[in-house]
């Protein structure tokens, strides 16, 4: 396509010409992806899933963008060949080292806000298959009775070859916007083991799994560009935001955040596509539908009603970015946990700062991910209590506050990780009088002085 034609298309969506090339490459990967179906062998599958990424970045980011991959790439490999007993610890900090050295060097925030685009997004989602690999090669070395049930489910035990290795991390362009999936998984689809061994029930059809999420793509889509122009994020230092009420300044936080909301809905819509379409979404059959019923799950890295009607704040990280929660919780969160000890604010808030970290060193994300970690723990509190009283309809109410606790919070926190800037972001909380962080804090600390005795449990339950 020619830059003039380019241009013209580029200005008629709205965007820049470097986005709107990410945004063809980011499409591209569906078509891509399909084609994975049909390569004959397994060592060509791999050879085709690391080559058809590395173009697509290069067609999207340019050459550059493959010698940054390769660096984290070559460093996590040579742990694993050279230091097996420590290479998870070693690569985690050498490859966080490396990202958060290029998120300072291409300050990729500031870029985004003003429509330019580079490769930190996809070296964000590379890093984090990098560092689990590399620790499930690491646990490989464990006994069993040691191991959680995802260690025991996601643990290599035996060195993978660069060509896997390279397929995994690279494959079809899945990097540009994740899902975050295991090594393990990967190995087993492209070899058609597993789940995806053919079996009497036949090949699954992904085309209707497909279509919905082109249709919520498309929809999320259309959302965003008629909201954006109406709900810019830049209204916040705009002298008339100021002059507004409390409660329409509360009531435009949440359509800001909803807005950039429906663009994350798109792009996440767009990879559970690709990755649907390539056979690699498949996550099983339910035996309980006759026939039985092709499951698509694997792909889905977000659950849109799930969020916007969230009845607590535990549940977001359940249905929001789903498959990097799950990184998070089960390669910081649960590793931090000693044996025989339950779970602290401590695990939490170390938590959300390493995702703070992984988005980037900007005030904005990290004050977002503090403020998530209070959110979450007010919410536990509330939910305590709710599961504490045995009256129907203060339990009710509880349910209620917690639902528009969690919309408030939720809401008001995001405007952080939108603007980014330490002024931006407390301006608009400060616009509000911080309501956003002033109630959960209060909410836990009543949960200090309000602690509700534990449900009595049954008998038969002390028996079980």
């Amino acid at each position: 396509m020619r830059l003039p034609e380019m241009e013209s298309m580029a200005s008629a969506i709205g965007v820049s010409i470097p986005v709107f090339r990410f945004l063809l490459c980011f499409v591209g990967t569906i078509p891509v992806s399909f084609l994975h179906r049909f390569v004959p062998c397994v060592s060509g599958r791999h050879f085709y899933a690391a080559l058809s990424g590395a173009v697509l970045s290069y067609l999207s980011f340019g050459f550059s963008s493959n010698l940054h991959f390769l660096v984290p790439m070559l460093l996590g490999y040579a742990s694993m060949v050279l230091c097996r007993h420590y290479c998870g610890i070693i690569t985690f900090f050498l490859a966080f080292g490396y990202l958060i050295g290029c998120h300072v060097y291409y300050m990729s925030g500031d870029a985004w806000k003003k429509g330019g685009m580079d490769a930190t997004g996809a070296l964000m989602v590379i890093s984090l298959k990098i560092i689990s690999s590399v620790i499930n090669y690491q646990d490989g070395l464990l006994k069993e009775e040691d191991l959680r049930e995802a260690q025991k489910k996601n643990r290599l035990l035996k060195l993978p070859s660069l060509l896997e290795y390279f397929g995994y991390c690279l494959c079809c362009g899945s990097h540009f916007a994740g899902p975050v999936y295991e090594m393990k998984d990967y190995l087993e689809w492209t070899e058609r083991n597993g789940i995806w061994k053919p079996s009497d029930k036949g090949q699954p059809s992904p085309f209707g799994a497909a279509l919905r999420a082109i249709l919520q793509s498309a929809l999320c889509m259309g959302l965003y560009m008629y909201l954006v122009p109406l709900f810019p994020i830049s209204m916040f230092l705009d002298p008339m935001y100021q002059e507004w009420g409390f409660w329409t300044r509360l009531g435009y936080q949440y359509m800001a955040s909803f807005t950039a909301r429906c663009k994350y809905y798109f792009i996440w819509s767009i990879s559970e596509v690709a990755i649907i379409i390539s056979g690699f979404g498949f996550s099983g059959w339910a035996d309980m539908t006759n026939p039985p019923k092709a499951q698509w799950d694997r792909a889905i890295n977000v659950d849109i009603l799930g969020v916007e009607l969230a009845k607590s704040s535990v549940q977001i990280p359940l249905v929001w970015n789903i498959q990097v929660s799950t990184w998070l919780r089960h390669y910081v969160y649960e590793r931090l946990i000693q044996k025989g000890k339950k779970p602290s604010f401590i695990q939490l808030l170390v938590t959300q700062t390493v995702s703070a970290v992984w988005h980037g060193l900007y005030p904005g994300y990290i004050i977002f991910f503090v403020q998530s970690a209070l959110m979450i723990a007010g919410s536990r509190v509330i939910y305590r209590w709710q599961q504490a009283t045995s009256n129907i309809q203060f339990q009710k109410t509880l349910v209620f506050t917690n639902f528009v606790y969690t919309l408030l919070v939720l809401n008001y926190s995001a405007v952080g990780f939108m603007v980014l800037s330490l002024h931006e972001t407390l301006t608009s909380y400060g616009s509000v009088y911080y309501i956003g962080t002033i109630i959960p804090i209060l909410v836990i600390l009543l949960g200090k002085m309000i602690q509700p005795a534990k449900p009595v449990r049954s008998k038969a339950k002390k028996d079980e």
